[in-house]
């Protein structure tokens, strides 16, 4: 008896319920493209990608690398100069000319490469072989008046700071002293900066500026000085 009921009750169950079941069981939508975490993975990979270190690569190398270049320049040539002369007229002469001739050079230097980088983005547009068809998407041309400018301007800023450290100290030693100590700063700064802008690690960009700059400044000093010990070059202590 009992075998005939659940036959029935099994028989009286229609297609029409299992289908509506199955349709009523709930979905795992763990998986699904449009998930709400998937989402938001979209979203903070959109967010890191949004800062374009390409896009920077043009003028902050010529800002942070002509001041660079110019703290290093015009520091290792004020204190080679100093290893012959003492006097701070001799070493201001010195790294003012130094200042002018080097941002001339950097000035003329970076307007010739980039200019010889425009001419080739020019030819690759005349010939059709950009890689971005799409013209909004494109990129901006290289601009050698601003990169030759901006070059010259950071080369200046980055010499005047020695220049203004050794101008007011008479005493020779101290007035070394004084520009080393500021030049030195002024490379971890730089160096910071670059390593931020660029997207590196800041300590390791800041040190290998600095470093960078004492070996400039260590070998200018040691060469001028052998030169003034072999040509038997009279030191200079008036003025």
């Amino acid at each position: 008896m009992s075998f005939r009921q659940n036959s029935i009750v099994h028989a009286t169950t229609s297609p029409e319920d299992s289908t509506k079941r199955i349709h009523e069981q709930p979905i795992n939508n763990s998986n699904s493209p449009n998930s709400p975490n998937q989402n938001e993975d979209l979203e903070l990979g959109q967010k890191d990608e949004s800062v374009d270190y390409m896009a920077r690569a043009q003028w902050l190398r010529a800002a942070v690398l002509g001041a660079n270049d110019g703290l290093v320049s015009v520091a290792s040539l004020m204190i080679g100069v100093g290893a012959v002369s003492q006097t701070v007229r001799t070493m201001l002469v010195s790294g003012l000319a130094g200042l002018v001739a080097g941002a001339c050079s950097m000035a003329i230097g970076e307007f010739v490469s980039v200019y010889a980088q425009y001419d080739i983005e020019m030819k690759l547009i005349e010939q059709g072989r950009e890689v971005n068809q799409d013209e909004n998407d494109k990129e901006p041309l290289s601009n050698p008046l601003l990169a030759a400018g901006a070059s010259a301007l950071a080369f200046a800023l980055g010499g005047v700071l020695p220049l203004l450290a050794g101008a007011f100290i008479k005493t020779w030693g101290i007035r070394l002293g004084v520009v080393i100590a500021v030049s030195s700063l002024a490379l971890v700064g730089f160096g910071a900066i670059g390593g931020l802008l660029g997207g590196a690690k800041v300590y390791k960009s800041a040190l290998r500026v600095l470093i960078g700059g004492w070996l400039a400044m260590l070998v200018t000093y040691a060469v001028l000085k052998v030169f003034g010990i072999v040509f038997h070059m009279e030191v200079s202590s008036s003025g």
